[in-house]
């Protein structure tokens, strides 16, 4: 007979919302999450470094995966079993995923976004989202090191 050791409960908090596919939904994306950041009690390195990726990844789904009538969804998940913070924004625009621009593209007035995103999160990635659309995720670890 194997004894099984109990584990803490894994605890995950979430939080979603669509937002319109506009400046004003980007900026206000960036609102909503810095007010659950702050209810969740993170430190203020996860939650500068998370606002900073909502705010890119908003502006790119108002900017970049923009379908008419269609909102982006921005979705939040804290796991205090992982330590994980992923941050989620899922846009009706699919097709092409973004990519990380060359260091020639450098040069442009745009491009520089997921280089910051790349920067400030552990690790972040793409997946299409069906049955069109497709989300950018990012995960920041909360925990102490």
């Amino acid at each position: 007979m194997s004894a099984t050791l109990p584990r803490p409960p894994a605890t995950v908090a979430t939080f979603a919302q669509l937002l319109s596919s506009t400046r004003r939904g980007a900026r206000l994306a960036r609102l909503l999450a810095t007010t659950q950041l702050r209810a969740w009690d993170l430190s203020p390195d996860v939650t500068e470094r998370a606002e900073q990726i909502v705010a890119e990844l908003a502006a790119n789904a108002a900017l970049h995966g923009r379908v008419q009538g269609r909102d982006f969804r921005l979705a939040l998940a804290l796991d205090t079993a992982t330590g994980l913070l992923r941050i989620a924004v899922t846009d009706a625009k699919g097709g092409q995923l973004p990519v990380v621009p060359t260091a020639s593209a450098m040069d442009g007035e745009t491009g520089r976004g997921l280089l910051m995103v790349g920067a400030l999160a552990d690790r972040w990635g793409t997946e299409p989202h069906p049955p069109g659309g497709k989300t950018v995720w990012a995960e920041v670890s909360h925990r102490s090191s």
